[in-house]
């Protein structure tokens, strides 16, 4: 590996003298390792470096190819405007969980096998976890925990399929996966989709990254999904479920921002949908497909980013981030409105912004594999994207009822970060053939035609013009939207319930029996040989009535969904055991 530096150890290691550094020091410190890992990322060669065995296996700590450098460059520029917006930290906990987060998101790109990608994937897991705790709210804790616990668990279900996967092909190589949705291939998938957000999978994200700090959520926002896009596109190229979950995604994602009155929470549906752009991309499998997929993930890193830089400036200058809170900014942050409004201009697609030259690759690509309804579908997500992150948002955060905040642009470095996307989301859009050059695949696509721009004018003017018609329905509502979080939130207060009162009941009542008859029958009988005490059988039998006497108001007040989670709960187990069974069989 003397040819190869990998970056994700550079961000990793480069954590550890974080929180003995201070003042100046530390901020030319943490603004240089991601300097050092474009540079490492722009100088390096394909290959594949750090190969070793473990265990019986083949090891490959690198796999370097037109993909991984793809997303590792955007990976650590974002890395590197990250760092500048969070310059002002005077804690040191926040720079090492990014360091840690970016580390693990640039392991994963570069893993050539199912082992190296599942210890840099958890390493993620745990330092995002972080962002979410450090807010110290009551909201941010909760949060935290079902964000983890959600991600536990699909990192559960990925490294099953990995076990299975292996003993199936005798290899732990991390590449195309063939051979159709067997239950190891299923096991990966679920894993996958899940850091992916795709829906049912998908409210960790709307529930997690509204609450976390101002900085780490625009880490957040840059790095969970877009490297699960990665893994998707290296391990599940053609797979048709993936069409008609990236579409679902496109349009969820944009409905449920119509109910939102966070602006964060907001932004975070709006990341469900573009991503369903990418999932639906790579599901067609397409050289221009998977080109247009992995090409709008960098660009969307860059512009969303900005995005939830720009709703952080508000929140961090008023501490307000409902809509129902927010107005009259543009006043007194008219460079934070600007900034804000060049990635709203971007994700929306507009000619001359990043989105524009990438999500329109997407949707050629659905309508040359001749998916209609897939055109469709996903024009119309653009649309509502438009209306609500370029047009919604904007005017009620910046315009609208002024609610006599006292305002101010926020810290020279916010907007420095913000300048930076900027400069790239426009500099995408207006010399696209840079960003083409760096996709896997040839490109065969000219964004800018006459046909191309007319049509993409005339969808989003007729929603600005429809947004003016309809402003006042579209007012927002102090209210709370219920995701699909309500499930294992209820689940959740379910078991504990059953855990806590039937369940503890019950177990008392055994150990009732056991203490008061079954032992000093058992006792008897043994001191007495092969000659059983029939009292003591009496005595036995009349405390089991008791207990069972006892016990039984405590059993009929079991609920009907009660039993149905412990039957699920059962029937999980089952199939738990089949599984290792198998792999033990094999």
């Amino acid at each position: 590996m003397t040819d190869f530096v990998h970056p994700g150890l550079l961000f990793i290691l480069g954590a550890l003298p974080i929180p003995f550094l201070k003042g100046s020091v530390r901020k030319a410190y943490v603004l240089l390792i991601p300097t050092l890992a474009i540079l490492a990322v722009l100088t390096m060669h394909p290959g594949s470096y750090g190969a070793a065995r473990f265990i019986g296996q083949e090891i490959l700590i690198a796999k370097v190819d037109k993909l991984s450098v793809l997303f590792a460059t955007v990976f650590s520029i974002m890395a590197l405007i990250g760092t500048v917006y969070a310059l002002h930290l005077t804690r040191a906990g926040q720079h090492v969980a990014a360091f840690v987060y970016v580390g693990g998101a640039l392991g994963v790109v570069f893993a050539g096998d199912y082992l190296t990608l599942f210890l840099f994937w958890e390493g993620m897991t745990f330092a995002s976890a972080y962002l979410v705790f450090a807010q110290r709210s009551e909201q941010a804790l909760r949060a935290g925990f079902r964000y983890l616990m959600v991600h536990i668990t699909g990192s559960v279900a990925l490294l099953g399929g990995i076990i299975l996967h292996g003993f199936a092909t005798g290899s732990l190589l991390f590449g195309p996966i063939e051979g159709g949705l067997g239950f190891a291939t299923c096991l990966i998938l679920a894993g996958f989709l899940l850091n992916a957000a795709v829906p049912p999978l998908n409210a960790w994200l709307t529930d997690a990254y509204p609450e976390a700090t101002v900085t780490g959520a625009v880490f957040m926002s840059a790095l969970t999904t877009k490297t699960a896009v990665y893994v998707l596109a290296r391990a599940f190229p053609g797979t048709d479920l993936l069409v008609w979950l990236g579409t679902v995604m496109a349009l969820y994602g944009v409905i449920y921002a119509v109910l939102e009155n966070d602006c964060r929470r907001l932004l975070a549906y709006h990341i469900v949908s573009q991503v369903g752009y990418m999932v639906a991309g790579i599901g067609i499998g397409t050289e221009m497909a998977v080109n247009g997929a992995v090409s709008h993930a960098f660009a969307h890193i860059l512009y969303k980013a900005l995005l939830f830089m720009g709703a952080g400036a508000v929140i961090h200058v008023t501490g307000r981030r409902k809509l129902t809170e927010l107005g009259g900014l543009y006043k007194t942050m008219p460079v934070t409105l600007a900034l804000y409004m060049v990635g709203a201009f971007a994700i929306s697609a507009f000619p001359f912004f990043s989105g524009f030259v990438t999500k329109s690759m997407v949707v050629a690509a659905a309508g040359q594999d001749h998916r209609a309804l897939v055109v469709l579908a996903l024009t119309m997500a653009s649309s509502g994207t438009f209306l609500h992150t370029g047009l919604k948002l904007p005017y009620y955060m910046f315009f609208g009822t002024d609610q006599g905040l006292e305002a101010r642009e926020p810290p020279r470095n916010m907007l420095v970060a913000m300048g930076m996307a900027a400069v790239l989301c426009i500099a995408i859009g207006v010399f696209p053939q840079t960003l083409y050059a760096l996709l896997p695949h040839p490109v065969d696509f000219e964004p800018y035609t006459g046909v191309h721009v007319t049509e993409s004018l005339g969808v989003l003017m007729f929603t600005a013009l429809g947004f003016v018609i309809f402003l006042r329905a579209l007012d927002p509502e102090n209210t709370i939207s219920i995701d699909t979080d309500w499930l294992y939130r209820m689940g959740a207060r379910r078991f504990m319930w059953l855990a806590e009162k039937p369940l503890a009941r019950y177990e008392k009542a055994v150990s009732d029996v056991s203490e008061t008859a079954a032992l000093p029958f058992l006792h008897g009988t043994a001191r007495a040989g092969l000659r059983i005490d029939l009292h003591g059988v009496d005595a036995f039998v009349n405390a089991v009535a008791r207990t069972i006497l006892a016990g039984g108001g405590a059993l009929r007040r079991l609920q009907s969904g009660v039993v149905t989670h412990y039957a699920l709960a059962m029937i999980a187990g089952v199939i738990a055991a089949i599984a290792v069974f198998a792999v033990a069989w094999q």
